[in-house]
């Protein structure tokens, strides 16, 4: 298939700048897609349209300020960083692995190794990637250097003088909003960038279909018996860049680090087998679970992905999505393509482009049935 068949046209005005005034407040379209009946509704209303028994599954990962500014010590140029991930094993084995790693296009995944807290390697997209090449140094906030010691495709290998973690990017950070959005981030951005069930740091963007949801949504949701659960995959910028191959199947996706509790696996497989409904909140929690589908049931554990979702995908756990709408020519214009049919996602784009449905993060959500 061809990046042009998931073009579309949107109107600048609707790409959302800023979050709604109050969380849970946005409009939501819902999409039969057995029918390719559409209904206009509310996300604080999402309840009402989910079977009770149900399982809704979450992706808990929390958003890093990742977002880091350094000076190179060549030139004096202000060069922007977002660092996506450290890299376990501080040696060359831990770099070559990485370059290495084969392209998974479809439902495949590799044992993952635990994220360290701390590490002096780190994997980073950086501003005028081809300007940035390995040795070249830049001195960052808290007067720390860091050189570029490999690049990987697209990626950098940013080697520090020393281990940094969590306490660094706090300190010395910005929420990593995306290029759509036309600003510096803000105060306000640190807790609306984030889901209000965020628990363990890792993302370099916003799992942003979760940014809709409430405390008392969850409580809407429960009261109807719904079951709520929780995976985490930490989201890398990969997920959202356009894809710039002419044809969909020479993209390589980037590397992402998901992990599912056993419990999580075994509520599913048994949610599945008593023909429950499994409701993904997000293209990162649908990845994750078709990532970890092996011999007739989900797979728990931590591992990594680069699966690929495209028009053709045979999916097995997931049997609704609750998402945003995205944007043209991406991979997760293409997931949702892939679930609810090409045809039927942009005319439901189209639907909503009259509408004035807003577009992105901070955007609108869609429930595809």
């Amino acid at each position: 298939m061809k990046t042009d068949d998931f073009n579309f046209d949107l109107p600048e005005h609707l790409i959302a700048q800023f979050p709604p005034e109050r969380r849970g407040e946005s409009r939501l379209m819902v999409l039969d897609r057995a029918t390719g009946t559409l209904s206009d509704s509310m996300v604080s209303d999402i309840a009402s349209f989910i079977e009770p028994g149900s399982i809704m599954v979450f992706n808990d990962s929390r958003v890093r300020k990742a977002r880091v500014y350094g000076v190179s010590e060549r030139t004096g140029a202000r060069v922007e960083f977002i660092f996506l991930a450290p890299i376990a094993l501080q040696s060359l084995s831990s770099i070559e692995a990485l370059a290495l790693a084969p392209a998974m296009s479809a439902g495949v995944v590799a044992p993952g190794e635990r994220i360290p807290p701390m590490s002096r390697l780190w994997r980073a997209v950086c501003g005028k990637s081809g300007r940035q090449k390995p040795r070249k140094s830049y001195m960052f906030p808290g007067e720390l250097r860091g050189t570029i010691v490999e690049e990987i495709r697209d990626e950098k290998i940013v080697e520090f003088e020393r281990p940094i973690g969590d306490e660094y990017f706090n300190s010395f950070g910005h929420v990593p909003l995306p290029p759509y959005i036309k600003r510096e981030d803000t105060r306000e951005d640190e807790r609306r960038y984030q889901t209000v069930y965020a628990a363990r740091t890792g993302s370099a963007a916003s799992p942003t279909a979760g940014l809709h949801f409430t405390p008392e949504i969850f409580e809407s949701l429960q009261a109807k018996g719904i079951d709520i659960e929780y995976v985490t995959l930490h989201v890398g910028l990969g997920t959202f860049l356009p894809v710039r191959t002419e044809d969909i199947e020479d993209h390589r996706m980037h590397e992402e680090w998901f992990e599912i509790a056993p419990e999580v696996a075994a509520k599913i497989n048994n949610a599945k087998a008593s023909g429950k409904k499994i409701y993904a909140v997000g293209t990162t929690s649908l990845r994750s679970l078709e990532s970890a589908w092996f011999e007739g049931s989900l797979r728990s554990g931590s591992f990594s992905t680069r699966i690929f979702i495209y028009p053709g995908f045979e999916f097995h756990v997931v049997d609704s999505l609750f998402t945003n709408f995205h944007t043209p020519k991406s991979t997760l214009l293409m997931l949702v393509s892939a679930f609810a049919g090409r045809e039927r996602i942009l005319g439901a784009y189209r639907s909503a482009i009259e509408k004035n449905y807003r577009f992105f993060s901070y955007g609108d959500a869609m429930l595809i049935e």
